[in-house]
Parts: C-alpha cells; structure tokens; sequence
C-alpha cells in the first residue's frame, strides 16, 4: 500500500482519459474515488483510500460543463484536506473563467479572481496549468501557480509534420497574441505576422471591423497560433484573410480547442489544411467528427511537472531556453 508522502492522484469527471494517461506514464495507479451528482444535482464526493499525508494532485480541466467541473474541484480539494493531506495540488490544463482576467468593462466581474480565491478557501496549496489566457491570473493567487507552455509541443509538431515550415509565417490572429508568435518565429528563425482588427471608420457608432493584416504571407505556409478557440469566428476571419493576401497553405495551432459553439463541419470549409489543437479539453468525439482536426497530447509535459513537483525539481528546465524567454 502507498503511504508516507507519496504521489496520489484523484479526477473528477472533466477529463478521465487524460488522468489515466498521466497516472500511467508515472506508474502510479489512480487512487479511487466517487464523483457522481444527487438528484437535486448536488454533487456528491466519496474518496476511497486514505491519503493522510499524501502529496495529492487532482486533475480536473475546466471545460465542456464548466460549472460542474469546478465545483467537482473544489469538493476533491475540501475533501483531501478534510483528510489530511499533506499537499493538495490542483492540476488544471484549461483553467476555467481565463478570458475574464480584467474589468475590461463597467461593472465588468473579474471571475478568474474569483476562482483563485475559491480554490484557495477550498484548500488548494498549489496550481499547475497550461497555456493561461492571460499571465497575470499567475498574481491572482497568493500561493505557487506553474503556468506550463504548450509553445513548446507546437514548434515540434511545426518540424515534424508541416512541410516546407522553412518558407513559413507565424501568425496571431489579434494583436493581443503578438508576444507568442514573436517568440515562436523566434525559435523557428521564420518570420511572423499579425491580424489587427479595426473599426472601419473614426466613428465609434461605426460598429463593421475589417481585418488588417500586419506582415507578408503571399507565397508563404501561414501558421496561424493562438491560445484558444471555441465559435472558430477569430480563426474563419484569420483563415480567409491569409489567402486573400496569397498565403498557399494555412495551418491553425490552438493551444485549446473547447469548440463548444463550433459546428465542426464548418472546420471542413474553412481554406486550412489542419487544425492542431492539443487533449486539455477531451477531443475524441471532436476528431471522429472532423478530418482536419489533430490532437497533440500533453499528458507527458503534465506528468512531468508533477514528478518534477513532488522532488523538489525544477519545472522550468522542462522548457529550457522557452522558459528563459517568457520569464518562467
């Protein structure tokens, strides 16, 4: 039997295909547990082994039934501390409210705050996630945040499986995307390019935007790299933009694929050759649904950070000169 501060690792319902995943590439088995709802819809939580004094991560992604899924969390970490656990780590690869990170508006919430201070009252001591929308969620919690970079899987997949990525183009679909594909095109020695979406007048009644397109992609392989995509509209504009200005191939790397307003038969018409998204949102029924859809898995870059937390390593050599870059 495990005892004695040992890895412990629990799932709710988010994501269980990846938790088993990463369970298996650590040779630690998943450490049972009950997660199912009342009638009433009241969620209900049974863990089935003790973990007093157990380094314990649940992993729990924040996607599909959003709600549900965070509320699942946050009673897995109220119960490990209830049972003693020595450390409760909540390993989030999407990390639920991101893209509200501001008050970008009057009585605008600033949610992802919110669910820092949920997680913390709950009895969360540490946070491991990917790809955050916004790097300054890292500041919304008073406890150690590692916010994992996918930029990493993307530059190899771009190597491995795009041909003629020597003649390409990094490209943001918006201007708040500039900072990853600089570093990208960086790491590729390529050049980049960004979409900027403005109002086609002065006039702030002027309510039509009309893209404009910041680099030269005409007889490139455009590499579109964004962070996350879910009514595709951002990457429909991107896509039909580059080829109106000569791209000859258009490729989209997104870091999130929740794809829960995306008819996916829409991917099929849109002028891409693939769109890579990677499994910290399941994507299986996603897959079978779209040709053009391709999952990169980073089940090895989580496990790895959990090993790699649980000794007292160091998570930024995961990502070497990447780390150096962004200021891991």
């Amino acid at each position: 039997m495990l005892h004695g501060n040992s890895i412990r690792i629990l799932t709710g319902n988010s994501h269980p295909e990846l938790a088993n995943a990463v369970a298996e590439r650590l040779n630690v088995p998943l450490t049972p547990c009950v997660v199912k709802k009342f009638s009433n819809g009241e969620i209900n939580v049974k863990i089935a082994e003790s973990i007093r004094e157990e380094d314990v991560f649940i992993i729990q992604s924040g996607c599909s039934d959003v709600n549900d899924n965070l509320m699942e969390l946050l009673i897995l970490i109220s119960a490990c501390k209830g049972a003693s656990a020595r450390r409760i780590t909540a390993v989030i690869p999407c990390f639920p409210y991101a893209r509200m990170d501001k008050k970008d508006k009057s009585r605008a919430p600033i949610t992802a705050k919110l669910v820092a201070n949920m997680l913390a009252v709950a009895g969360c001591d540490h946070v491991i996630t990917m790809d955050l929308h916004a790097s300054q969620i890292q500041g919304f919690f008073d406890f150690p945040v590692d916010n994992l970079y996918c930029e990493p899987l993307m530059i190899s997949y771009i190597k491995r499986n795009i041909p003629g990525w020597q003649n390409g183009i990094i490209v943001s679909p918006d201007a708040g995307g500039a900072k990853r594909v600089t570093a990208i095109a960086d790491k590729l020695g390529v050049d980049f390019a960004l979409i900027h979406r403005q109002r086609a007048s002065k006039s702030a009644d002027a309510p039509e935007k009309v893209e404009v397109l910041v680099g030269n992609v005409r007889d490139k392989i455009a590499i579109l790299v964004d962070d996350m995509i879910d009514t595709g509209r951002t990457l429909e504009i991107a896509a039909k933009s580059l080829k109106d200005h000569g791209a000859t191939h258009v490729y989209a790397l997104i870091s999130h694929g929740l794809l829960s307003e995306l008819k996916l038969s829409m991917i099929e018409e849109l002028p891409i050759e693939q769109l890579v998204v990677t499994n910290t949102i399941p994507q299986k029924g996603h897959a079978e649904a779209c040709s053009k859809l391709v999952t990169i898995d980073v089940g090895p870059t989580i496990a790895e950070s959990i090993r790699r937390t649980h000794n007292g390593e160091s998570i930024s050599l995961l990502f070497g000169d990447w780390a150096e870059g962004v200021g891991f």
